[in-house]
Formats: C-alpha cells, sequence, structure tokens
C-alpha cells in the first residue's frame, strides 16, 4: 500500500500479465486487485518487487543503488482520478529489461549494451571498484549485480 501499510495474505501474480496482483486476505476472504500505482513494493516467495512509475520490478540488490529487472507493462492501462480516467505511460523499457534506480534522487536507468557505459558511470558515482567490477559485465548485464554489491558496500558514504 502507498501508506506503508503491510498487508499477509495470498498472492495471484498478474504482473505479466495486466500489470496487477491480486490479494486475498484469507482463504475465505475477498479478492482485492492492485495496480503498480496502487503500492509501494510486494513480497512473493521470497522475492520482493518495487512498484514504480505503475510497473512492477524485480529487485535483484536492494540498498542505496538497486538493481531491478522490469517484469510488467502498465502502459496503456487505465487508472481512475476521481471519475477522470488516465491512461499511464508506465515506466521505460520492456519487460525483461534490466535498471539501476537511485532512491534518494527517485531516477530509474535502463541498462542495455548502448547504455552500459554512461549509466553504469554516472550511476557509481566514479567509485572505481564498482566501474571496475561493471565492465566485466557488460556483455553479461545480469552480473552488474555484483558492482551493485560493491557500491552499496563501500565506506565512507
Amino acid at each position: 500500500m502507498q501508506n506503508n501499510t503491510v498487508l499477509n495474505g495470498f498472492i495471484k501474480d498478474n504482473m505479466k500479465k495486466d500489470a496487477t496482483v491480486s490479494f486475498v486476505a484469507d482463504a475465505a476472504g475477498k479478492k482485492t486487485k492492485y495496480t503498480g500505482t496502487d503500492l509501494v513494493s510486494v513480497e512473493i516467495d521470497g522475492n520482493k518487487f518495487n512498484c514504480i512509475k505503475g510497473d512492477f520490478f524485480r529487485v535483484i540488490c536492494n540498498g542505496e543503488l538497486c538493481f531491478l529487472q522490469k517484469v510488467s507493462d502498465a502502459s496503456g492501462n487505465i487508472t481512475y482520478n476521481g471519475s477522470e480516467a488516465i491512461y499511464m505511460s508506465g515506466a521505460p523499457g520492456k519487460s525483461g529489461d534490466y535498471f539501476l534506480y537511485n532512491d534518494k534522487d527517485k531516477e530509474l536507468k535502463l541498462v542495455s549494451t548502448k547504455t552500459f557505459e554512461a549509466v553504469t558511470t554516472a550511476a557509481f558515482a566514479n567509485y572505481a571498484p564498482a566501474i571496475e567490477k561493471a565492465k566485466t559485465a557488460k556483455d553479461n548485464i545480469p552480473q552488474l549485480s555484483q558492482a551493485v554489491v560493491i557500491y552499496n558496500n563501500r565506506g565512507g558514504k
């Protein structure tokens, strides 16, 4: 929930299908459908997902800098502001794409082979050990998680 309320119950994952999750508080309870705009995050079977710009992102590494993988596409979904229908643009990229997210600045940066060097250099703020580790992940973007861990564990933050 956006107000940081924690709910415990059963979740049906519809993230890939229509960028939603269905929540049931107990076996006989009422089902409630939530979009990425309704939630801050959700945890399913030990996997955490952050909700940004209406989309769900699987958290690979968490900390000052997060490494995320997009799992939904909220673009074109309709949300309501009172009775006014608003079409969502969703987050950039497509399902399966990787992103670096700076929680402090709320910046979501797509990591691709085309943007890799510029995005990682800016995200790691000239912290050489993380940048060096990132260079080894250019051809295998999921390995960028190791550089994010190095960056998040640096001393003198």
